[in-house]
């Protein structure tokens, strides 16, 4: 369960207060916390909207838009000194190779992103959140808004930050994820309300959003701060995906909704379900392998996955082929690049060999070893 802790700028220890909502400012309180302590940073800063009058539907009912004080600047030099400062303290508390996340909508998104170049951090992505069911523009004939950027950014241009690209990848089915995502905005049962009806807090984000900022650039364990904690959805996500978080908002009665959300999720499953291994953590396995345990022999044809080009095996784990430069020796690579004229190529998902009924990957081979020897080492 979630603490609520006040006056922390001037409580705050060495010890990072993990899984804890902080209440006060929250550049005074970033500025109180260990340097160079925390895996990632998410940001839903104030978006200064420059809002002149009430909002009105064209029945000239009342929207309930944004018009809180701690959305309102004297000045766009006031919101980036504010900016600047946030950003600042961001990056101190971020361990070098950490990443910041940042989102807003055009009124703020393009001088922050500005500010924060020119503070150092190294821009990775903008990711376009488009969303499916967007409030209509009422305030005047224009486009309708129907999406907000994110920035993602590390700390620098050497650093290299946390993504999990098996991950995303394995969520879009096996595609590489691109950077427009496509969900709805929050409501529901997922946008909490006061005992009135009304909206808790007016810019609440869906929980979709930020478990795929949290699933793609953070590990089980690691630590994701926001400083603008409104409602709590980083913590709630966090939570659910074996993260820790620190979240600080000068809202005590925004801090007390969120405390009560976190506290009623459970705790997440174990980490075996949380972690998605990368391939190139997995075991080698020479393809010579495949032959010493008999899964495939000398003299087997291989072949493509049109059955245009095919391949002899050799006792020694290399193949012969034909080319359009003639016969070509090598490893499964080496020919698989060769007889599609390409300077490189992944034998172990080219190759397919005949199992009497269908073409069949010879990484299917590879997995097979790879399941057998981790049940051994078990």
């Amino acid at each position: 369960m979630p603490k609520i802790t006040k006056n922390t700028a001037k409580t705050a220890s060495a010890i990072l207060p993990l899984n804890k909502i902080l209440i006060g400012d929250s550049i005074q309180i970033l500025n109180s916390l260990p340097a160079q302590s925390v895996d990632a940073v998410f940001a839903d800063p104030p978006y200064n909207l420059q809002l002149g009058g009430d909002l009105r539907r064209p029945d000239n009912s009342r929207v309930d838009g944004v018009d809180d004080d701690w959305d309102k600047f004297a000045d766009f030099a006031t919101y980036d000194k504010f900016t600047t400062e946030w950003l600042k303290a961001a990056k101190r508390v971020l361990k070098p190779d950490g990443c910041l996340w940042v989102i807003g909508s055009y009124h703020n998104i393009f001088r922050v992103g500005a500010i924060l170049q020119n503070l150092g951090f190294w821009i990775l992505n903008d990711i376009i959140w488009c969303k499916t069911n967007p409030m209509p523009n009422f305030h005047g004939k224009r486009f309708t808004n129907a999406h907000e950027t994110m920035i993602w950014a590390s700390t620098s241009p050497t650093a290299r930050p946390c993504f999990n690209y098996e991950a995303m990848k394995n969520m879009n089915e096996e595609k590489q994820m691109r950077s427009d995502w496509v969900m709805p905005i929050c409501s529901g049962k997922e946008r909490l309300r006061g005992s009135d009806g009304d909206k808790v807090h007016p810019t609440q984000k869906p929980e979709a959003l930020l478990y795929r900022v949290i699933m793609s650039s953070t590990n089980p364990g690691d630590v994701i701060l926001d400083p603008f904690f409104g409602s709590g959805t980083t913590g709630a996500v966090a939570k659910r995906l074996g993260r820790n978080f620190i979240g600080i908002d000068r809202d005590a009665t925004y801090a007390k909704y969120a405390e009560k959300r976190i506290a009623a999720i459970d705790s997440a499953p174990q980490p075996e379900f949380l972690i998605t291994q990368s391939k190139r953590d997995e075991a080698r396995v020479p393809f010579g392998t495949v032959l010493e345990r008999g899964l495939l022999h000398a003299g087997d044809y291989l072949y493509d996955e049109r059955r245009r080009h095919r391949a002899k095996v050799k006792a020694d784990a290399t193949l012969i082929a034909a080319s359009q430069l003639g016969e070509v020796r090598g490893s499964i690579h080496k020919v698989g690049a060769t007889v599609q004229g390409l300077p490189a190529c992944n034998g172990w998902t080219f190759w397919y060999f005949d199992t009497g009924n269908k073409l069949v990957p010879i990484d299917i081979l590879r997995q097979k070893i790879r399941a057998e020897t981790a049940g051994t080492a078990n």
